[in-house]
């Protein structure tokens, strides 16, 4: 059993991230987006003598920030890389969850982008590390997720493991705040490596990634979830097991939380899974 949200709230700020003062040209990102880059490439012990597009630029960014561990960041270039990211975040369009259609037990399905929406949390699937993806600009929801949020995120996450000593086992869950992301929190989970095909324990896993989600979400007294495909991707979860595992565990956990009003939000990002949560969800 990992570490309790008593034993790691004291280490990290869970109170909503104070949205910051969006650029207002693209000047304001380009000057913004040269000074994390000289920054990052300092820290690598390069110089930042060279001519790119912006685009070049800001994907050199990503990277630096993929592979960058948790180090220290001086708090100006938080600010401008707050600016930026949070700019970037209203640029690619914020998702309101509140205008969702909802099944029964106050469950909603949507396909996209998970970083649009502003549910309370999402739900990001983490490795056991649980510090993001290390890979530069790597397309997995975790590196995603922490190249949008911003360089907190990992600092966050290596303090709560540094505390607990261990890597996280599959089923366990953290939260920390959004930062840059629309939605004010993420909940990071570890679902099962899957080889040809699941086994008991790793479905029992799997289903303990929502329970552990939707448990720390009720502590939080949050009030809406968005969850993510766990396990389908690299882990190799058969996608069709994977939803009904979900939607049986959030289902369960609803009829036995009937005080809870957390909204749960099903995202998915392929339509192949689309088509099966809704086969599955109009039985509910």
């Amino acid at each position: 059993m990992g570490l309790s949200l008593d034993e790691y709230k004291n280490l990290i700020d869970l109170t909503p991230f104070p949205r910051p003062e969006p650029f207002r040209s693209e000047e304001e990102k380009t000057e913004a987006c040269e000074t994390l880059l000289k920054f990052l490439l300092r820290e690598r012990g390069m110089i930042a003598a060279f001519s790119a597009t912006y685009e070049r630029k800001r994907s050199l960014v990503r990277n630096y920030m993929n592979e960058r561990l948790s180090l220290p960041i001086p708090q100006d270039l938080l600010d401008i890389q707050d600016r930026l990211f949070w700019t970037e975040s209203i640029e690619r369009g914020i998702v309101d969850v509140s205008e969702f259609t909802e099944y029964k037990y106050g469950i909603s399905l949507w396909e996209g982008d998970i970083s649009r929406l502003n549910a309370d949390a999402i739900v990001n699937a983490a490795n056991s590390r649980m510090l993001g993806c290390f890979l530069p600009g790597h397309q997995c929801i975790d590196n995603v997720i922490h190249s949008y949020a911003g360089m907190q995120l990992r600092r966050d996450c290596a303090r709560i493991m540094a505390q607990q000593g261990y890597q996280e086992e599959a089923g366990e869950a953290k939260i920390t705040r959004a930062y840059n992301l629309p939605s004010k929190y993420v909940l990071h989970t570890v679902g099962p490596m899957v080889g040809r095909e699941p086994t008991r324990q790793q479905s029992g896993e799997l289903r303990s990634c929502y329970i552990s989600c939707l448990d720390l979400a009720a502590e939080m007294n949050l009030k809406s979830v968005a969850f993510c495909c766990v396990a389908t991707g690299v882990f190799n979860f058969p996608h069709a097991m994977a939803a009904e595992i979900a939607v049986g565990a959030t289902v369960n956990w609803k009829m036995h939380h009937p005080e809870s009003n957390i909204k749960v939000i099903f995202n998915t990002f392929l339509p192949q899974d689309t088509k099966i949560y809704q086969n599955i969800l109009k039985y509910i």
